[in-house]
């Protein structure tokens, strides 16, 4: 099921490319509002989701590549291994792979992770994220989709 890593380096490509079109057309942190709910801001992730550990002193930027890289190894292992009727399973870790890769390339490369999607209820801010962490969260939900058709089919 290697074939489906098409999907992997195509996340990869928009995700780059998004990001870098954020970087020059974004001020950082000058929040540029879209829709009543939605701003494009421009910020540097140093830590993981949600900002973990952005604070850690630097250490955390080697980690978090190594973590995707091992996880990177594992999911195409995973897919090398996938027989081809799981379809629906190789374009979820097809997703994972990409968007974990194009987060450590930035992190490889600059150090922090871009973001500039930002979500927000009146005062209330979803922390910023990018493509590549849409493609894993989508990737994520699919995998557990899998997950509980798997165990309905089980079950019956």
């Amino acid at each position: 099921m290697l074939k489906w890593l098409w999907v992997s380096a195509l996340v990869m490509v928009l995700d780059q490319l998004t990001k870098l079109w954020a970087v020059s057309a974004l001020n950082y942190a000058e929040p540029v509002a879209v829709i009543p709910f939605f701003n494009l801001t421009l910020l540097h992730n140093t830590g993981a989701a949600f900002s973990f550990l952005s604070e850690a002193g630097g250490w955390q930027r080697w980690f978090f590549a190594l973590v995707a890289l091992v996880i990177s190894g594992v999911i195409l292992l995973w897919l090398r291994r996938l027989p081809r009727d799981k379809v629906w399973l190789a374009i979820a870790l097809a997703l994972v792979l990409g968007g974990a890769l194009g987060n450590v390339w930035d992190r490889l490369t600059l150090g922090y992770v871009i973001d500039f999607l930002d979500l927000y209820y009146r005062g209330w801010h979803w922390p910023a994220f990018n493509l590549a962490d849409s493609a894993i969260f989508v990737g994520a939900a699919m995998l557990i989709i899998d997950s509980l058709r798997a165990e309905r089919r089980d079950n019956s």
